[in-house]
């Protein structure tokens, strides 16, 4: 049976997707920091401490993900570590020194 006109069978087969390799332990870790840095931000000093940790342990996997040229995988997980860190970092100062003023006005208002 001939094909019908005008279609065209590939000559070769589509090439694979790409694929990577498993996940950078880092990148896990900097996304779990972040997370809880996240949640634990009203309280202030656990964010603030948090954060520096996954900014810096996402940082590090994505060096380390770019370096294994494909044997890694989890971009997307250490960048997302990564800006939670950050955020994480700013919000949990702002709310520390907001904690730390409210202390200072209560220690320094004297009692009846």
């Amino acid at each position: 049976m001939a094909p019908q006109s005008g279609y065209f069978y590939p000559p070769y087969p589509p090439p694979p997707l790409a694929m990577h390799g498993r996940t950078d332990g880092r990148a896990t870790a900097s996304m779990l920091a972040g997370i809880a840095g996240l949640l634990l931000v009203p309280l202030g000093l656990p964010g603030l401490t948090l954060g520096p940790v996954a900014y810096f342990l996402g940082r590090s996997s994505l060096g380390r993900i770019q370096d294994s040229k494909g044997a890694l995988g989890g971009r997307g997980t250490a960048v997302a570590g990564w800006v939670m860190g950050v955020i994480a970092t700013a919000v949990g100062a702002a709310i520390t020194l907001v904690w730390l003023v409210l202390l200072l006005i209560s220690i320094s208002t004297p009692s009846s």
